[in-house]
């Protein structure tokens, strides 16, 4: 199911249990999170940005939208990457991305 929000909208946050491949959630722990957006196909990342660790021993991770992330109406595909306290990363979802749809304004 994608994410979607209107063009230029800030709300509501995106967030998302980083879990295994058994779907267990990952103990983030001491770690750091990265979110990263861009539409499909292209070469370079619109977002390149800190997620916030809501909840460390749960997994849930959430990213607050700037202005300039939803500026530009589009299919677009995200993920988190995670790096973990021994320096390690990982980013999930391990397999495929996160849908984001951008949805334009009628006005």
């Amino acid at each position: 199911m994608p994410f979607k929000l209107k063009k230029n909208d800030t709300s509501p946050i995106l967030q998302t249990t980083i879990t295994d491949a058994a779907n267990n959630a990952v103990d983030l722990t001491g770690s750091s999170v990265r979110f990263h957006m861009k539409r499909y196909g292209a070469s370079t990342a619109k977002v390149d940005a800190a997620a916030t660790i809501y909840d460390e021993e749960n997994g849930i991770v959430r990213y607050a939208w700037q202005s300039s992330d939803t500026d530009t109406g589009g299919s677009f595909i995200g993920e988190f990457e995670v790096t973990y306290s021994d320096g390690t990363i990982e980013t999930f979802p391990n397999s495929g991305y996160i849908q984001i749809d951008v949805l334009d304004d009628i006005t």
